[in-house]
């Protein structure tokens, strides 16, 4: 790690910060979406087989995705993986639900990656 990174954000290792954080978010999504199943179903809202399944796919490719935060594609695959939860709404409204809470804990997730990975270094404050 050279020195110039350090200064960037104040982290020691900045780039493992950041794949924390968004392994952290996914294995929370990951779990809402498995727990979301049994109130969903108990509340009679008509949880589908359909709406199931897409449910525990998402739980699996986030838990998946939460594995994989050290290569870059998997940043997109997760955002993919949060319009993908949008569009599962058309199943059931609760996945909707789920996917724009997790959806903008993606953006801010997202947002801090951003500024932590790729603010410009500042100087160093003078005594």
């Amino acid at each position: 790690m050279s020195q110039e990174q350090s200064i960037i954000s104040g982290l020691k290792n900045p780039e493992r910060a950041v794949r924390s954080l968004g392994a952290a978010g996914l294995t929370l999504e990951g779990l809402t979406l498995l727990l979301a199943i049994q109130p969903i179903r108990v509340l009679g809202s008509g949880l589908t087989a359909t709406a199931m399944w897409i449910i525990v796919v998402a739980a699996v490719a986030a838990f998946c995705l939460a594995g994989m935060m050290k290569r870059a594609w998997a940043w997109h695959a997760a955002s993919v993986l949060q319009v993908g939860l949008l569009a599962g709404g058309f199943a059931h409204w609760a996945i909707a639900a789920i996917g724009v809470m997790f959806g903008l804990a993606w953006v801010y997730a997202l947002r801090v990656r951003r500024r932590i990975l790729h603010s410009p270094p500042t100087p160093p404050a003078e005594a």
